[in-house]
């Protein structure tokens, strides 16, 4: 679920802090490792924390902060960034970042001399001045595939993490094809899709694979579950990416011809065919979405995941005829989507920025299920919380940037996945923060 909203074509006049930057250091940054991507060691100590603080003035920047994921993430930093965290809320209107900033004062009086960034989309000097300001950029500002390369691109040289919301599969191996050499060699670290896309399916199957034994084949399948309401952002970047079949498909191919091939091991994310589960009692409907890409990119990455690794992701109904009537619903949408003017007319339906009130989300929810097995075991896990687009997105975000930013890290560069990056670091922090990740049965 692609949360991008805070969108526009106003130049920004590159940024300006409003105030100076606080008090206070996080931790080191990761440096660039080898062809790879990985390496031993870790970083985000708090002995490199001096030498850091006196580099750049903030420690986060929140980009697309007056969108409507992008305000319950400056909330969610406004009550759980530590003291010593130096952030500060960017976008393109210094107006409504000033407006937002009294709102949330209000709230948390600290946030009074909250900075402000004026940075554009599409203005590439104002992207380039706001990742050398920080050392770690978390936006959401989407549709990616429209407004997200620049600032990738920009913190891929000026070697700056970059945390996104994105589950645009095109968006994902463009960048991949264009930065992520760049990326490796200036230590950034470009993690794509730290919302409900991709962070519990990438996390939770990382959960499972180290409940079975090591080194030898596993199995993972993946069930979901929610229920929940979307925003004008996510609507408009879900009928963006439904529209872009061949470009979608271009920009995979592309990456194959970049990708390094794994030697001695396989990790592979087939698409399922639609079946009853007698796991859990539902209907499994193959769910062809960012989500196992992550998954088989983590285990491409990660050795834990053994010699030979299977991922299958499946949207999990109780009843034959929700199963049918939900297979016709993508149907018409991904053939609504390739005619412009109804594309067009869909997304004037929903204004960016717009979303379902705290009350709708409050009643909303998620569950994904995972079955794995190897070695002779089976182990049954679940990882679960509240409502899946934008309270947990929102913190998802939030305590990604916050683990890139704080957090001793394995030593990783380029464009990788959560699991990759910040595994067991960001699976205990969402925890803390009440996503919930449980074994539910071994066998």
């Amino acid at each position: 679920m692609d949360t991008g909203a805070d969108r526009g074509r106003e130049a920004g006049s590159g940024p300006e802090p409003e105030h100076g930057a606080g008090a206070g250091a996080g931790g080191s940054r990761a440096g660039s490792s080898g062809a790879d991507g990985s390496g031993d060691g870790s970083t985000g100590s708090a002995a490199g924390a001096a030498a850091e603080a006196g580099a750049r003035p903030y420690d986060v920047v929140l980009f697309g902060a007056t969108g409507f994921v992008g305000e319950l993430t400056a909330e969610y930093l406004a009550e759980h960034a530590p003291e010593e965290c130096r952030w500060a809320l960017a976008g393109r209107n210094r107006a409504a970042l000033a407006a937002l900033r009294d709102r949330l004062a209000a709230r948390w009086p600290r946030c009074a001399d909250l900075p402000l960034v004026v940075a554009d989309a599409d203005d590439a000097d104002s992207l380039r001045d706001l990742a050398e300001s920080t050392r770690v950029v978390a936006t959401t500002v989407g549709p990616y595939v429209w407004y997200g390369d620049g600032l990738v691109a920009a913190c891929a040289e000026a070697g700056t993490d970059c945390v996104d919301l994105t589950g645009e599969a095109e968006f994902v191996d463009l960048t991949y094809v264009r930065h992520d050499a760049r990326a490796r060699e200036t230590g950034a670290r470009i993690v794509h899709a730290c919302g409900f896309d991709s962070v519990p399916h990438d996390l939770g199957v990382y959960f499972t694979v180290q409940q079975l034994p090591e080194g030898v084949p596993l199995r993972v399948d993946g069930f979901v579950r929610a229920g929940a309401a979307f925003s004008g952002g996510t609507f408009a970047s879900a009928l963006t990416a439904l529209g872009r079949g061949r470009e979608m498909l271009r920009a995979a191919h592309e990456r194959h011809l970049y990708e390094p091939r794994l030697v001695g091991r396989r990790a592979r994310a087939p698409l399922g065919a639609p079946r009853f589960s007698t796991e859990t009692g539902t209907w499994a409907l193959p769910l062809p979405t960012l989500d196992p890409q992550i998954v088989a990119r983590s285990a491409a990455g990660l050795e834990r995941y053994g010699p030979d690794f299977r991922y299958r992701h499946y949207a999990s109904v109780k009843t034959l005829p929700m199963a049918l009537g939900g297979t016709a619903a993508v149907g018409a949408s991904v053939a609504a989507a390739q005619l412009p003017s109804v594309r067009g007319w869909l997304m004037e339906r929903y204004s960016a920025g717009e979303g379902p009130s705290a009350e709708r989300r409050a009643r909303s929810w998620f569950s994904v299920r995972f079955v794995g097995e190897g070695g002779g075991r089976r182990v049954f896990t679940e990882v679960s919380g509240g409502d899946p687009g934008y309270d947990e997105t929102a913190k998802m975000l939030a305590e990604s940037a916050l683990c890139l930013a704080f957090d001793p890290l394995p030593k990783t560069a380029g464009q990788v996945t959560t699991a990759v990056a910040m595994g067991d670091a960001l699976t205990a922090r969402l925890r803390s923060a009440g996503i919930r990740f449980r074994v539910a049965h071994r066998g």
